[in-house]
């Protein structure tokens, strides 16, 4: 039995839903959660192969899911998001804005072209998905939104530009909660810290250095992709309805303790 049967046949925008072969990154454990809890989910990347394979391990378990390959930084793109999911189940009642990349350096090292592309990417894109999104809630009588910032944004260490995007999504989380409250719209924010998935993987961590970092949290344990979900399809259900405007980290303590390195 779902532990959020409230979102049962709810339409779910997640973006960034991809990743790697069949890892578990924070868009596709959100996705295919939310699957879980009858959802019916539009799986939304950039790499269309990835989306799609996102929804084939939806539908393997019986769950109900379309993809759409989609650059959310394109206000025309953004649109076919929203064209798609009404054309398919006439609604969309939640979003996961989930898309991100990293950067490393100072303002004195990043070059001007490396910090306007993580601007783009990281704050712009949930500004072009919930604009057109949101009239789409309303029509539907309201909804709820979860845009993922990082640890990053409340401790800075070296990745300036990143922490300087993710900070603009918690303020923009509350900003919108502020805007669309008066819609019935709950919108909210996930903080995740060093969690181990397909895209960090990638960057060729060490074993040294992932244990590194599960050192790093009190609770020596390692987070998923799976924890950053959870607490996504926890935000956008009816057991957040009192909660808005609000950062939820998941991170195992680290900011409470010394920073990962």
């Amino acid at each position: 039995m779902s532990l959020h049967e409230d979102l049962k046949d709810k339409v779910a925008v997640v973006t960034g839903a991809g990743a790697a072969g069949d890892g578990i990154g924070n868009g596709r454990a959100a996705a295919i959660l939310l699957a879980r809890s009858g959802a019916r989910v539009v799986a939304v990347d950039r790499n269309e192969e990835l989306a799609k394979r996102t929804v084939q391990m939806i539908q393997d378990e019986k769950g109900a899911a379309i993809h759409v390959a989609a650059d959310v930084t394109s206000a025309e793109d953004c649109q076919r998001i929203v064209d798609a999911s009404l054309d398919t189940w006439g609604r969309i009642d939640l979003l996961d804005n989930n898309v991100g990349v990293g950067s490393r350096g100072s303002v004195v090292d990043e070059s001007a072209e490396s910090w306007n592309r993580v601007m783009k990417i990281n704050i712009n894109s949930v500004y072009e998905i919930s604009h057109a999104v949101i009239p789409a809630m309303k029509q539907g009588g309201g909804g709820a939104i979860v845009n993922v910032s990082s640890i990053s944004a409340l401790r800075p260490r070296g990745l300036t530009a990143y922490s300087t995007s993710k900070g603009a999504v918690i303020a923009l989380t509350k900003a919108m909660a502020v805007d669309h409250a008066g819609d019935r719209i709950r919108v909210n924010c996930v903080a995740p810290g060093p969690v181990y998935t397909p895209m960090v993987a990638g960057q060729g961590l060490s074993e040294e250095q992932r244990q590194r970092r599960i050192e790093a949290s009190p609770l020596k344990i390692e987070g998923t992709g799976w924890d950053v979900g959870n607490a996504v399809v926890f935000l956008l259900s009816d057991a957040a309805r009192y909660i808005t405007g609000q950062t939820l980290v998941v991170d195992g303590g680290v900011t409470l303790s010394a920073a990962e390195r």
